[in-house]
């Protein structure tokens, strides 16, 4: 269960981007950052939880300090790259198609095909601060986060 590593190292993994690049979590070691999975490009769920953080993304920026915001779910970098564009989202978008990440940080698959949308708030030094479930409430649970950062750094 993912919240069983709150307060554990949050497991390191590189994944390619949606522009084609990598990305490697140890290369934010010394910032906040906030990772969520969510389960597939466009699914209305996902789609209003991406343009959540979407539309707190300067909120996020301007805490002291920033918090850096990464997506990840089981999609193709070719279908981040169109999803990011159309929906102009400003953070990374990483696939993790074998859901080696997504099983390392403990997001489950209900029903044998539905993988969870959860999200971990990390700190720093990599520590995992708070993970949090959003399967149908993802404007309040991008609300929930921003709670908890500012209780964390206030």
């Amino acid at each position: 269960m993912a919240s069983s590593l709150i307060g554990q190292e949050a497991p390191d993994f590189t994944l390619p981007t949606s522009d084609g690049g990598s990305f490697k979590l140890s290369d934010l070691d010394g910032s906040w950052k906030v990772i969520f999975f969510y389960a597939r490009d466009g699914s209305p769920t996902c789609k209003r939880g991406c343009l959540s953080f979407k539309e707190q993304h300067d909120l996020f920026k301007s805490l002291t300090p920033p918090v850096e915001i990464i997506g990840i779910s089981q999609d193709s970098t070719k279908d981040h790259d169109e999803f990011k564009q159309k929906l102009d989202l400003p953070f990374a978008l990483l696939s993790d198609e074998d859901r080696l990440v997504a099983e390392a940080y403990g997001v489950p698959i209900f029903l044998g095909r539905f993988p969870a949308k959860s999200s971990f708030v990390i700190g720093p030094d990599r520590t995992i601060h708070h993970c949090y479930d959003w399967l149908f409430r993802p404007r309040r649970h991008v609300a929930r986060i921003l709670d908890s950062l500012s209780r964390i750094n206030g």
